[in-house]
């Protein structure tokens, strides 16, 4: 019996939403672009939730090798030592210091040097007075500090910090007609800090102070 045009028409129709619904299945059922557990898998493995001392502004969150092997003396004597804990709280001296100098705030600046620099600071702060001025020093930005070498040497530690701050050094004479002396300038400077290794105090303290290259 020959079928009739209708149903030979429906079968087409059939057969060519079939092929439709198949093209469309293998666009719409393709992930297009980036999914979210392509990211997941294409993201590397965290590290470990870093201190807050590490995630401080200025300072770098890596060592080089060369600095890591120069202080390979010290991790010797002492295993404790962090050195990216070190520079963040010698980042935080270096600031302390600064300004308490500028304030002639001998308290603060006493405990934080060597007697050694202490004297040399205490005639810079006396000099100051003399003249009668005042001055206050601010960071524009926070300074950046890189360990350059870190030793130890019979029961003396060493550890030298490259410092490269932005300040402005406001300066007022004791004539209250004259306007304040304010300067802004690229500060670059190596400092050496010392501890006594087994000590109870494990406070580090400023032993020298040089200029180094910007």
């Amino acid at each position: 019996m020959p079928v009739p045009p209708v149903q030979i028409q429906i079968v087409i129709f059939a057969v060519i939403a079939a092929v439709v619904l198949f093209q469309l299945y293998n666009v719409l059922g393709k992930k297009v672009g980036r999914q979210p557990e392509d990211d997941a898998r294409a993201k590397p493995a965290l590290a470990p939730a870093a201190s807050a001392a590490d995630q401080s502004p200025g300072r770098p969150n890596v060592l080089d090798a060369v600095t890591l092997a120069s202080i390979a003396g010290l991790k010797a004597r002492d295993p404790a030592f962090d050195p990216l804990r070190f520079l963040e709280g010698a980042r935080q001296a270096h600031e302390t210091i600064v300004r308490a100098y500028a304030a002639g705030d001998r308290e603060t600046l006493k405990p934080l040097l060597t007697p050694t620099v202490m004297a040399s600071f205490e005639a810079g702060i006396a000099a100051r007075e003399s003249r009668g001025e005042t001055e206050v020093a601010e960071f524009l930005h926070p300074a950046r500090a890189d360990l350059e070498l870190a030793s130890a040497e019979e029961n003396r530690a060493t550890a030298k910090v490259r410092f490269l701050a932005e300040l402005r050094n406001t300066v007022t004479s004791a004539d209250v007609s004259a306007e304040p002396q304010i300067e802004e300038r690229r500060v670059a400077e190596l400092w050496t800090f010392e501890r006594t290794l087994g000590a109870s105090d494990p406070n580090w303290v400023l032993a020298r102070t040089e200029p180094a290259a910007a």
